[in-house]
């Protein structure tokens, strides 16, 4: 995948002007993000020894899912702690390669790894039934916001937002602000990852809608990309007060790169999904009905 790609492109850049001696302390170990990282491997690993143990010779699909949710929790440690997200404090683009790492890469391979009973299995049984009771009133609101129409106007609106000069200012200058957008993004991709994987169904009129759904969202952060890739001065005070980034580029070179990481890979993830549910729905046969007899 280019994102990914391009993250690891980075990250060896990061390293490379960190210096070879200071490339293992530039990976970010902020306990607000590490624990939960852990806590979700660990949670993940004993509901997949679990749940294989119970499938016995059937867990192929198992085995599936736990790659997809591997490879998605890999792409999280990539995105928030390896050394891209030291660079990404002092380069735009690498900032906005984290989120499309985020958006693009780890929330649709999360989605494909069904991990709400992975999770649950991975909870101890005694505190199972706990958990079940929390998470009680979040299930009306889970589905409200993995509907189609809702996820992909939640996900735009959160990818605006943040965006805004003021919001995004704030979240450099302030940890607590930076973690809020980096879930953010994360959960109202996800949303949006349930509601075009799983909410729309495989009928004609459900990936037709999905389809629709991706389009929008590729026109929406596409508009959004091509706005910093076109513009000619930066648009956030703390990168612009940086200077050059490590890789030598001015604040206006790194925005104008980080609109087209945005503009690029996410238009053409999103509209080749498009395309492809758009493909599969118009190759299904047509249902012909039973003539009656009599």
């Amino acid at each position: 995948m280019l994102p990914l790609s391009l993250a690891l492109l980075l990250v060896a850049g990061g390293a490379q002007a960190h210096g070879a001696g200071n490339a293992a302390s530039s990976w970010s170990l902020d306990a607000w993000t590490v624990l939960p990282l852990l806590a979700m491997a660990i949670l993940l690993g004993r509901g997949t020894v679990r749940l294989a143990r119970r499938a016995g010779r059937g867990a192929g699909p198992l085995r599936r899912q736990s790659g997809a949710l591997a490879l998605g929790w890999a792409c999280l440690v990539l995105a928030l702690v390896s050394p891209l997200a030291s660079v990404g404090h002092v380069s735009f683009s690498a900032h906005m390669l984290q989120h499309e790492l985020l958006m693009l890469v780890a929330a649709p391979l999360i989605v494909l790894g069904r991990p709400t009973a992975v999770l649950a299995w991975g909870v101890p049984a005694a505190g199972r039934q706990g958990l079940a009771w929390l998470l009680r009133p979040l299930r009306a609101l889970g589905r409200a916001a993995t509907q189609p129409l809702v996820a992909t106007m939640l996900q735009a609106a959160v990818l605006w937002l943040w965006h805004a000069p003021p919001i995004f200012d704030r979240a450099l200058r302030l940890p607590a602000w930076h973690a809020a957008q980096h879930l953010s993004f994360l959960l109202a991709a996800v949303a949006f990852w349930v509601a075009i994987l799983d909410r729309c169904g495989r009928s004609l009129g459900g990936r037709s809608l999905a389809a629709l759904c991706l389009f929008a969202s590729s026109l929406v952060s596409g508009a959004l990309g091509a706005l910093m890739a076109l513009s000619e001065s930066p648009w956030y005070a703390g990168y612009a007060a940086l200077g050059l980034t490590p890789s030598g580029l001015s604040p206006a070179e790194d925005q104008q790169l980080a609109g087209l990481l945005m503009w690029v890979p996410g238009g053409l993830l999103h509209a080749g999904a498009a395309l492809a549910l758009l493909g599969r729905a118009l190759s299904q046969p047509a249902e012909v009905p039973h003539a009656r007899l009599g």
